[in-house]
């Protein structure tokens, strides 16, 4: 017999009052958006400034249009784009699950220049800041994930101990890539951020906390890929890689760029 464990029927909805549900998917969302959100107030004022707190107030409602619109449709193109061509109208149906973390950061990027330009607030400081918390977001992502029992690993070899049975997931138990993910995406690299933002020397080289995040995310998400299950609808692509794999290498590119070229304010 195969040590594991069989995974509890977890109800995605967490309650429901009418046609209103709550469901850990959202509530993570929530949790990330607004942990982060109160964590950034404190790291704009550290020296040196480069927003006030009622900025940031006023960037949660950006950011958080950033990360569905852009997690939306990330997912539509990166992932699912035939089927979504022959019915269009499903891109709005958000509550069916299907987002993309690379869309949404392409969102929240896209939503960042903006506002940083309409604000007149320095987007590579302001981008520090937001690479430090956003990590949160992912950590919960996860273990939403799982939760939902979605996103599963790979059949796990026989001695695995924390091995996991997902009930869509057939007879096999399998790794609980979803948490391999959020420890590494959300936990251990918002552990390394947190403490490198404490330091004035880094804080002064503007975009070096934003490569560090684009490198580091990269790397663990190229490294929980090989854990985790492809996509069915994918599967493996040239050379069994995972379009989650491939969606990181610009990733990785732009981050190392960004620490290379961080250099001490004047």
């Amino acid at each position: 017999m195969i040590p594991a464990f069989l995974f509890p029927q977890i109800d995605p909805v967490i309650f429901q009052v009418g046609p209103l549900a709550i469901r850990w998917y959202a509530l993570a969302y929530i949790a990330g958006l607004v942990i982060g959100w109160r964590l950034m107030r404190r790291l704009v004022a550290k020296t040196p400034a480069v927003a006030t707190p009622t900025q940031v107030d006023d960037f949660l409602t950006w950011a958080t249009l950033g990360v569905v619109i852009g997690g939306r449709l990330g997912y539509v193109l990166f992932y699912q784009f035939g089927i979504f061509l022959d019915r269009p109208l499903h891109i709005f149906a958000v509550w069916e699950g299907g987002m993309s973390f690379h869309g949404g950061m392409l969102g929240v990027a896209i939503a960042t220049f903006w506002f940083c330009r309409r604000n007149a607030i320095p987007l590579l400081g302001f981008a520090d800041r937001i690479a430090v918390v956003a990590p949160i977001g992912l950590f919960f992502g996860r273990i939403a994930n799982f939760i939902n029992g979605e996103l599963w690993g790979r059949i796990a070899s026989a001695d695995l101990p924390w091995a996991v049975i997902f009930p869509h997931a057939g007879p096999f138990p399998r790794h609980p890539s979803q948490l391999y993910q959020a420890g590494l995406e959300g936990l251990e690299l918002f552990v390394l951020l947190i403490i490198l933002v404490q330091r004035d020397s880094i804080r002064e080289r503007a975009g070096f906390l934003t490569g560090v995040f684009l490198a580091g995310y990269a790397i663990a998400r190229m490294i929980g890929e090989m854990f985790r299950e492809p996509d069915a609808f994918l599967g493996f692509l040239a050379f069994g890689t995972t379009m989650g794999q491939i969606l990181s290498v610009p990733m990785l590119a732009i981050g190392v760029w960004l620490i290379h070229r961080a250099r001490p304010a004047a």
